[in-house]
């Protein structure tokens, strides 16, 4: 017989050995942690040499684990944007809630399988608790159900499915949806993958506070009915990605109602802000909705990879995705037990409602509360503090933790100015203590498209001294922008 490999770590580890494993990645994780307050926002110096580095053939043979620790956490892992920093304001930040790590690994290690509910109950029946947290957060009743998922786009993708198979059935043709000029891309793009040609998404025109155009919005509806096209679907927004607007929800509620479309809520960004007072304020009539998409990778501080669709009526999910198969258990009838095959497009999954369902019971919602209150807090008077320097105009209010603005020094015209304000941008990163992102919109002021700055407060771990930071490094640059 031949001699057997002696392999550096053998397919079936034993509780020793991993034991041993977790304890090496925790040498690294733990300062890691411990010294996230003085690392860089971002580095991405050397990109291009580090990405090939890891350009390479499948190994035949393994080798010592602390070697393939070295090269992460010494090469790929320093080279990227550090969304856990407490200085990462840029985009919607996901901060990587540390305890989240241990669901997974529980998960990962135990390897259940939860797209159906007979394999693993407990594991599916958390998960479903989970959600119905969730659907009463956003004042849904015991009907209501949902999923999830990887993201709020493939969220999105889900509820477009969903809204056409209610609205449209088997033929679609000639349906269109409607959603703001602040629309993620996820959301036309979720229509095409639904099989609606481009030409089904109408983008209808905002107001000066960025929220949709009530009036435009039924003006667009009417003119396709009376073109014999189909109104099915408008996609709202609470916390739209480029400002952080939230639409009047219940005024597009009417309107939904009134033309029996179907009404979607992106609230990927600020739908878990209803857990605040204030935000249940703003989010007022998001109980009308249809469906809501969510994101607890970004309210919930969650790592990225946790997205969830909500609907008013799970039996609209189960329309839209539930088959059947000679080789699978036959799904369950029993209102309390949920198969999520039937209410996704997903037959294996992983166990994902543990990376909720734990860090919650660990911390408790009011931790969570507490910090959501703390970036509201933190945004206003960010956004306070940022109108008093220099030439500043606020062009979108912080709504929820989001606002962005523009320098306007006099004698520039708008090319000079976007140009003057991507200087600002650069030099404000230069000194990676911060991440600040842009984005060029139509500017209701001046009725032009302009390039703004936008500062986004949602990671757990930025408190005042980072706002503080934001304003220093945001003053000198704007004293002088050449970089």
């Amino acid at each position: 017989m031949p001699r057997p490999f002696r392999h550096p770590a053998p397919l079936e580890l034993g509780g020793a050995e991993l034991r041993d494993l977790v304890s090496a990645c925790m040498d690294r994780l733990a300062p890691f942690l411990d010294g996230l307050n003085e690392q860089p926002t971002h580095s991405l110096d050397g990109s291009h040499k580090v990405a090939r580095a890891f350009d390479e053939p499948m190994p035949e043979r393994g080798v010592p684990f602390r070697r393939v620790l070295a090269r992460l956490f010494d090469r790929a892992i320093p080279v990227s944007l550090n969304p856990a920093s407490p200085g990462y304001l840029g985009y919607i930040p996901g901060g990587g809630l540390p305890s989240t790590a241990l669901a997974d690994l529980i998960a990962d290690v135990t390897n259940r399988y939860t797209g159906l509910w007979m394999p693993a109950p407990g594991l599916v029946q958390l998960e479903i608790s989970v959600i119905r947290w969730f659907c009463s957060l956003a004042g849904y009743g015991p009907s209501a159900g949902g999923w999830i998922c990887s993201g709020g786009s493939m969220a999105n993708l889900a509820a477009v499915v969903a809204a056409r198979e209610a609205k449209l059935g088997e033929d679609i043709a000639g349906g269109v949806l409607y959603t703001s000029e602040g629309a993620h891309h996820s959301v036309a793009k979720a229509a095409r993958v639904a099989g609606l040609p481009r030409r089904a998404t109408r983008v209808v025109p905002v107001d000066a506070s960025f929220r949709l155009q009530r009036d435009a919005l039924a003006k667009a509806i009417a003119e396709d009915r009376t073109a014999g096209r189909r109104p099915f679907l408008v996609v709202a927004q609470a916390g739209s990605t480029p400002v952080g607007a939230v639409d009047d929800l219940a005024a597009l509620a009417d309107l939904c109602a009134a033309e029996g479309l179907w009404l979607h809520v992106d609230a990927a960004y600020g739908g878990f802000f209803l857990l605040t007072e204030r935000g249940r304020s703003s989010l007022a009539g998001i109980e009308r909705a249809d469906s809501i998409a969510l994101d607890p990778h970004k309210g919930l501080f969650l790592p990225y990879g946790t997205g969830c669709l909500l609907v008013k009526e799970r039996a609209t999910l189960r329309a839209a995705f539930s088959e059947t198969a000679a080789y699978l258990p036959p799904s369950q009838e029993d209102a309390d037990h949920w198969d999520f095959a039937d209410l996704s497009p997903e037959l294996s999954r992983p166990a994902r409602g543990l990376r909720i369902w734990l860090p919650l019971w660990l911390h408790g919602a009011s931790a969570f509360r507490a910090a959501l209150d703390e970036k509201l807090d933190l945004a206003r008077d960010a956004a306070a503090r940022v109108r008093a320097l220099p030439g500043v105009r606020i062009v979108a209010e912080p709504e929820l933790s989001l606002f962005a603005f523009r320098v306007e020094p006099p004698g520039m015209n708008t090319a000079e100015l976007d140009a003057f304000n991507r200087r600002v941008l650069a030099r404000v990163n230069q000194r990676k203590r911060l991440l600040l992102t842009g984005t060029t919109l139509r500017d209701p002021a001046l009725g032009e498209d302009v390039f703004v700055l936008r500062v986004c407060v949602l990671c757990f771990r930025t408190h005042a001294d980072r706002i503080d930071m934001l304003l220093e490094d945001l003053a000198e640059a704007i004293a002088d922008p050449r970089g």
